[in-house]
């Protein structure tokens, strides 16, 4: 047989076999009558006993800082009068999303931030950025520049972003970038006039159109005035610089957003889910309401505003937030007279840097691409996927591939494009939906019954309430009840900390002023001087105002003299939200612990007393090691001791700090009054733990014994770490 015969042999059966698979179309009916259908009772019986005795409600039902319960299943005829079956992405109030097409249309924006120093540098960056998958021109600036001050003057040019002073340096920021393809996204501090004029000054000088402007460039005076507890000059001035950006966007580049709102200062202050979308809304009302009263129409207002969240921890809360809050916003504009698109939320997200660790900072990976998700999932327009090492140093050509390519692995590999509001009917979402947009309205409509967000900050009602949360957040992970992964829980003790990388400021300070002076010494001072006092002049709200400051930025005004030369009114002062992470606290534990070890060659020294052979010990030292090496405390571990005399002598050769005796609740009424107190007599100045708990009715025999503390899983990790600190010597 010839090598075609085969061939032609096998094809015929490949043929012969999709024949009768094709034949086969009807399939015999598989009766299940034979099983019965289980209850909600029966499955709670079955997890009751699965629990062997922890209480059904306490361990199925998980509450949230927001205040809502997660059920542990949810049920149709539960969830059947709220599913959207009449809504659609879109329409309506926006529920399911804000486009009828999803991210088929228009995939959502990949915006990662350029922060490097040098102008030069941010330019090379954002084109490296463009050419590996990002779709947006993200700009980070400063923080001498987002308080408009000029770099000769700054203490730390460049600490988290790119410095700005002059025309030139925007120039040199902007060359090459095609930006009639891509947005621009570029947030300005509390006023965006100074660097709007700027930018549109710098492309002006290049002969491009600024109307071919898309994205924001864009200021959140509300939010400055709680990150830092005071405004950079009176609020309604502020007011008016907004007015005046909104009014010449209108008419010189249409699809250029100027009004930002950040919740970031509330959530790095450690605010819930509720909380952040309440006070984002109520500030957004506020700037409607000066835009408004300011002689800008609703729908202009509006599409002024991009909204920008945090994306935390809590996978479907972050998904019902973003659902939940289109509409609220839908119906707030539609009260404002407001119709059709200029109802519409528009959405930029990024990671909540509270929720990312110094400590094991890849986990930030992994904690970055879950928060993507749910925003993604939620309906966001665009996302900033920051690098996983954020919370330590500027990222580098690492951190910023994996961020970025999280987003496009997303887009192209996973199909995030395709589903539109995947979740849409979801019992579990709509529900949580439902709650959120409940709670967030009831927050809203408390905000704006004391007066609003302006009034909830001067009273200090809204610090208040973001400070008990972060307690109950600090508390809660003293407690370990929230797993920081690497830190309160399953620690690297074999970790280094990456290196952070500190620019020389006073370096990169020097070649600054030498870039701003040497292009000030080619300027005509008297034209800008002019062209300075024309924009003192010009009308506070109206868009001549931004003209005048666009012709002073070409004259050669610097970002700190455009800025003086619109300021106006008395700042106002609130007390601000300090920024916090939650895994902080127990950072500062381990690097006190680490600090003292290299300083001294010493550490706290645990002896663990292991009573009895390896099976009867095992779960109790190994919970115990892992408890103390939270605080990277040297634990010292064995197989076990026969005799209470054995385990004593141990200890007191060990010269340990502290000694915890590991072993069983059925044995431990004969170790530890024999134990505890030789223990106490070999190591007189060291305490003694008890690994698990002691029943109501041997409590007193084991504190007479001379049990000072228990370590389990109710343990307040974080006291007993600070007080073994403490005793030690680590704290003054």
């Amino acid at each position: 047989m010839s090598q075609n015969d085969s061939a032609k042999d096998g094809e015929l059966d490949l043929q012969a076999i999709l024949k009768k698979a094709e034949a086969q179309t009807d399939f015999p009916d598989v009766p299940l009558d034979e099983f019965t259908p289980p209850t909600y009772a029966e499955w709670k019986e079955a997890c009751i006993a699965l629990l062997k005795g922890a209480p059904f409600e306490k361990k199925m039902f998980t509450k949230t800082y927001e205040g809502i319960t997660f059920d542990p299943m949810y049920f149709r005829k539960d969830t059947e009068p709220i599913l959207p079956r009449d809504s659609f992405p879109g329409l309506d109030d926006f529920l399911r999303g804000a486009d009828p097409t999803g991210y088929i249309g228009k995939p959502w924006g990949i915006a990662q931030a350029c922060d490097e120093t040098l102008p030069a540098d941010t330019n090379a960056l954002l084109k490296h950025e463009n050419d590996k998958g990002s779709t947006i021109y993200h700009i980070k600036a400063d923080t001498a520049t987002l308080a408009a001050k000029d770099v000769r003057s700054a203490e730390t040019p460049g600490d988290i972003g790119v410095s700005i002073t002059t025309l030139d340096d925007m120039h040199t920021i902007l060359d090459g970038l095609k930006l009639d393809k891509f947005p621009l996204y570029l947030y300005g501090g509390s006023t965006a006039l100074p660097l709007l004029s700027l930018a549109v000054g710098a492309l002006s000088a290049s002969g491009k159109d600024a109307k071919k402007l898309t994205g924001a460039i864009a200021a959140d005076p509300i939010g400055e005035l709680v990150t830092h507890g005071t405004s950079s000059k009176g609020l309604e001035a502020l007011y008016d610089d907004m007015a005046a950006s909104v009014k010449w966007a209108k008419e010189h580049a249409p699809k250029l957003r100027t009004v930002l709102v950040r919740s970031h200062a509330y959530t790095n202050g450690g605010a819930n889910d509720v909380q952040e979308m309440a006070y984002s809304l109520a500030t957004a009302v506020a700037y409607l309401r000066a835009m408004l009263a300011r002689g800008i129409a609703i729908e202009d207002a509006a599409r002024s505003i991009l909204f920008s969240f945090s994306m935390g921890a809590n996978f479907f809360l972050q998904i019902a937030k973003l659902r939940a809050i289109r509409p609220i916003w839908s119906q707030i504009v539609g009260t404002f007279g407001g119709t059709g698109d200029a109802c519409k939320m528009h959405i930029h997200a990024r990671p909540s840097l509270f929720f990312k660790t110094v400590y094991d900072p890849y986990v930030n990976m992994l904690r970055n691409t879950t928060e993507i998700f749910s925003g993604v999932v939620g309906g966001l327009d665009s996302f900033e996927s920051a690098p996983f090492d954020e919370p330590i140093r500027k990222g580098d050509e690492f951190s910023r591939r994996i961020a970025r390519n999280v987003q496009i692995i997303l887009q192209e590999e996973f199909g995030l494009l395709q589903p539109i509001d995947p979740v849409g009917g979801s019992w579990a979402v709509e529900t949580l939906t439902k709650q959120m947009r409940e709670k967030i309205w009831a927050l809203f409509q408390e905000v704006e019954a004391g007066g609003g967000i302006l009034a909830a900050l001067e009273s200090g009602t809204a610090q208040k309430a973001v400070a008990e949360i972060l307690a109950a957040r600090f508390k809660a992970s003293e407690l370990r009840r929230d797993r920081i992964v690497g830190n309160n829980m399953y620690p690297n003790m074999t970790e280094t900390l990456l290196d952070p990388r500190p620019e020389n400021m006073a370096e990169m300070k020097a070649a600054r002023t030498k870039a701003v002076e040497d292009y000030l010494s080619d300027i005509d001072t008297a034209h800008r001087d002019a062209t300075l006092e024309a924009l003192k002049g010009a009308p506070k709200a109206e868009a001549e105002k931004v003209d005048a400051a666009i012709e002073a930025a070409k004259a050669g005004a610097t970002l700190s003299e455009l800025a003086a030369a619109i300021a106006t009114g008395t700042p106002e002062t609130v007390e601000a939200i300090a920024p916090h992470r939650w895994s902080e606290r127990f950072e500062a534990l381990r690097r006190r612990t680490e600090d003292y070890k290299e300083a001294h060659d010493d550490n706290v020294r645990i002896f663990l007393a292991n009573m009895g052979p390896i099976p009867q010990h095992k779960a109790r030292a190994d919970f115990t090691t892992g408890f103390l090496q939270v605080g990277a405390f040297e634990v010292l571990t064995n197989d076990g001791f026969k005799t209470v005399e054995e385990a004593a002598a141990a200890a007191k050769e060990s010269g340990a700090d502290a000694v915890v005796i590991c072993s069983t609740d059925a044995t431990y009424p004969d170790i530890v009054p024999a134990l505890a107190p030789k223990l106490h007599e070999g190591l007189p100045s060291a305490r003694v733990y008890l690994a698990g708990t002691a029943p109501k009715e041997l409590a007193e025999t084991y504190k007479d014994a001379g049990i000072d503390e228990y370590i389990n899983i109710r343990s307040n990790c974080y006291e007993i770490l600070l007080s073994l600190q403490k005793k030690k010597g680590m704290i003054a």
